[in-house]
């Protein structure tokens, strides 16, 4: 039975126990988490591909080559497979270079069957299309239910390393504070894009192993054991090759050995030296393996989610929509796969927002120099949940997104923590103790049953990414991502129709979806290439060259641009248009002046006295 009659010098403890003593128990409240993880995100187990799942593991060699491609996965950037097979450039500055969750992948695929190294460059190759099109395909669409059933298998295992870190480290006289800190955390339904979305399982790796850190950490700093502090110094390597979050243990470590270990401020600092040597020790690693970083501003909206704003708009911007994640923290709904353009309106600092945002933030920044004085747990969680915050919202380096419900999982710790202690300490104020168990109970069978149908719903929603998008674009209907995402599929799902006039009517929904592409960005060219492929598959010729046009008019080095005119000027013969299909020609060769195609053809019309000169 848990003694709670003593006050302790960070006020962590009260008179008397609020719960039953049977749930103080690590056991309990081990198979408690691990049962609600599974429950919560079972359903996801037939779920197939969504989202990013293509980029990393489908169309990635090296995953399909099984245990084989692990080398190449540890000497190569995460993505240098999808973007060299397409003889494209990573488009992100200084690359990526999280290689632990692509090598479970591989492993997954040695004992799922991998394909041989001669015939996965040609799987790799493939477009993803709307239906399965190779025997190749199909198996690695069933293999994705055995990817769910492990992420989720993981994400369980990770709460427990989590739980046993906030019960014996954080919270050793009153486990209570740990146990409601990650019941809180698995079953809030902002989680369901990390583990429903296998590609996200460097999240859940990531925070696994920087949990285990702590522990291995702390083992060493009260046993002094050598092989400890090896372990902790692994597990550490592990979170940085899981994802960049490790960098906040340089802070989080010795700002943890100060709260719970009541070390002095220098013994840790020096304590942490060994994991700045591993962090330097990574960054090598990824300065030789990953892509530079560059000065380059990238202009494209679909890359970078500020092209379009002014310096001012964009910083207003970044300072407000960092505060979104705390509202979607405290409110998980509607949620969404994606933030892009134009999710979230630009800003400027006459925006209310900003400058709520900037108080919020600052009131983190003193609870973290307040709690720090005191020794108090809640340093630790502000601390936590700000510095990892710091790595997601743009403010440090541009990541690519407006925001991502992915982004904020290892910050909703310290909120987790946070919420845990208020409502722990909400319930003490309640008397008696028969009410206050009432109450308590009640309440949290109402968050229970909440978060559990919004969770089950969500894991639904990410069955693929056409069920994916489409639903998301009922919460994000400006989204650039999702409307280019609806218009690819249905362009790819009219290819493999059993009817022309079902065929038909795809082409016509994904121009619809294009349009609105156009019109939250009419100043890239790829909406009017989109256009020019539906056309082309409705033989619409018009349509091609005013779509061509554009194009010509935004980016006229834009690749293959005169095979594209060259194609229009072929549908123009056909119909016996044979002006037009000189002038759709004639194009072709201003911008590829040695296509002998084009010249040959129209030496044709010449000829034969189709047109004349």
């Amino acid at each position: 039975m848990p003694v709670e009659n003593i006050v302790t010098n960070n006020d962590l403890l009260i008179a008397k126990p609020l719960f039953p003593p049977w749930l103080y128990s690590f056991r309990t409240q081990a198979v408690i988490i691990a049962a609600l993880a599974i429950l919560f995100y079972c359903n996801t187990f037939g779920n197939e591909s969504a989202s990013d799942d293509v980029l990393v593991i489908l169309r990635n060699e090296y995953v399909l080559e099984g245990v084989t491609g692990i080398n190449n996965i540890l000497t190569k950037d995460s993505y240098d497979s999808y973007y060299r097979q397409r003889n494209a450039v990573n488009p992100l500055s200084g690359g990526r270079y999280r290689p632990l969750s692509i090598i479970t992948f591989a492993i997954e695929q040695q004992f799922l069957g991998a394909i041989p190294p001669g015939e996965t460059d040609s799987v790799a190759r493939v477009a993803p299309s709307f239906e399965n099109i190779s025997p190749y395909d199909k198996k690695l669409s069933h293999d994705m239910h055995v990817r769910h059933l492990v992420n989720v298998v993981l994400f369980a295992l990770s709460m427990l390393i989590l739980l046993y870190f906030l019960h014996y480290i954080v919270f050793p006289a009153n486990s209570m504070l740990a146990f409601l800190a990650v019941l809180l955390f698995v079953i809030h339904p902002i989680h369901t894009e990390v583990v429903a979305n296998v590609k996200s399982r460097d999240e859940i790796l990531s925070l696994l192993f920087i949990s285990l850190t702590f522990i291995l950490a702390f083992k060493y700093r009260r046993s002094q054991k050598k092989w400890a502090l090896w372990a902790a110094l692994g597990a550490y390597f592990l979170a940085f090759l899981s994802k960049e979050y490790a960098i906040t243990l340089l802070v989080l470590l010795p700002l943890s050995f100060y709260l719970f270990n009541n070390d002095p401020i220098k013994r840790c600092l020096l304590a942490t030296v060994p994991y700045l040597a591993i962090a330097i020790v990574y960054i090598v690693i990824r300065l030789l393996v990953s892509y530079p970083l560059t000065d380059i501003v990238d202009n494209s909206i679909r890359n970078n989610a500020y092209a379009y704003a002014t310096g001012s708009e964009a910083t207003a911007t970044k300072v407000a929509t960092s505060l979104n994640y705390f509202r979607l923290l405290l409110f998980p709904h509607p949620l969404s796969s994606d933030y892009s353009y134009h999710s979230i309106p630009y800003k400027d600092f006459s925006h209310p927002l900003v400058w709520l945002s900037v108080l919020f933030h600052l009131l983190i920044v003193a609870g973290i120099i307040y709690f720090t004085k005191k020794r108090h747990p809640l340093a630790f969680a502000l601390a936590f949940y700000l510095l990892n915050l710091l790595l997601v919202n743009n403010w440090l380096f541009n990541i690519g997104t407006t925001m991502g419900e992915r982004l904020i999982y290892h910050a909703s710790v310290g909120f987790a923590i946070v919420a845990a202690y208020l409502l722990y300490y909400g319930a003490g104020k309640i008397k008696p103790t028969a009410l206050r168990l009432s109450v308590v109970s009640a309440f949290m069978l109402v968050i229970l049953t909440l978060s559990a149908f919004k969770t089950i719903q969500r894991n639904t929603q990410w069955k693929n990414n056409f069920i994916l998008s489409l639903n998301d674009l009922k919460v994000m209907p400006d989204s650039y991502f999702l409307n280019e995402n609806m218009a690819i599929m249905y362009n790819n799902r009219s290819g493999h129709e059993s009817t022309e006039r079902d065929s038909i009517e795809d082409l016509h929904k994904a121009i619809g979806y294009i349009n609105k592409l156009i019109q939250i960005d009419n100043r890239n060219e790829i909406g009017y290439v989109y256009k020019y492929l539906a056309y082309f598959k409705l033989k619409q010729s018009d349509s091609l060259i005013s779509n061509l046009d554009k194009v010509r008019a935004i980016n006229s080095s834009y690749p293959e641009l005169w095979k594209m005119y060259f194609d229009a000027g072929v549908l123009f013969y056909k119909s016996a248009r044979y002006r037009e299909a000189l002038n759709a020609w004639q194009t072709a060769l201003q911008i590829k002046p040695d296509y002998a195609n084009a010249q040959n053809a129209i030496n044709i019309l010449y000829s034969y006295g189709l047109v004349k000169k």
